[in-house]
């Protein structure tokens, strides 16, 4: 059994892996929004930025990244890496990371919009952002949700990685409690409990996100069809 200290630590995990998932996610969002939409512009230099992007956010390790963002850019810049700069470099490296590959689901989602949709809004004059939020989106978003919440439950997981850098994480934490209590004895036990515990914590956040964007799913896909009758 843990004790109310060592739950606690394991708390205090949870809320910096929720704070750097939950930022990672909106950076990721946004990267992905921007250049999924990029990777669809009349453009060409447009598109060929996008597919750099995505093929370099997609082809690099997050490990990689994350320790190139933790610990070389301060080197190049020449700075202190303390424990914030630490913080906004695994946020940056993870929604990076995710950005790369939620482009991707922007693109097919945007592509998955009948053509006919698109020749009508362009018939009604609209111009190119209002056929985007308007038309396009809204129903590329249907199909956009189920593999957006599967790349979010992968990015959560993937939050782990952040304790390599000396983030105090849920999995950071619960490594610091099986040193400190394997110095004192019951190592197998302790060990046992500790990280049966982050797995139980890992797998409730996984469940509630899970909960949200089928929620989500259903909602939009509600609204779309009422839209549609």
């Amino acid at each position: 059994m843990l004790s109310a200290n060592q739950i606690q630590a394991l708390l205090d995990g949870v809320w910096v892996t929720v704070r750097v998932f939950a930022l990672a996610a909106l950076l990721g969002s946004a990267l992905a929004l921007l250049f999924g939409i990029m990777s669809l512009s009349e453009n060409r230099l447009l598109r060929w930025i996008a597919r750099i992007y995505v093929e370099i956010a997609r082809g690099a390790s997050a490990i990689v990244l994350l320790f190139y963002a933790a610990f070389a850019i301060p080197i190049i810049l020449g700075m202190r890496s303390g424990r914030t700069f630490v913080f906004v470099a695994a946020v940056i490296a993870l929604g990076v990371n995710m950005g790369g590959y939620g482009a991707e689901v922007v693109r097919t989602g945007i592509q998955s919009v009948p053509r006919g949709q698109t020749e009508a809004a362009i018939s009604l004059n609209l111009r190119f952002m209002d056929r985007l939020r308007h038309v396009t989106l809204p129903q590329a978003l249907v199909v956009m949700l189920p593999p957006y919440g599967n790349l979010s439950i992968e990015v959560l997981k993937a939050t782990a990685l952040v304790s390599l850098v000396g983030l105090a994480d849920l999995t950071g934490e619960a490594q610091n409690l099986r040193v400190q209590r394997a110095v004192a004895g019951s190592r197998a036990a302790t060990s046992l409990a500790i990280f049966g515990t982050a797995l139980l914590f890992y797998f409730l956040m996984a469940q509630l996100l899970a909960i949200l964007f089928r929620w989500l799913e259903k909602r939009l896909a509600g609204d779309w069809y009422r839209g549609r009758s």
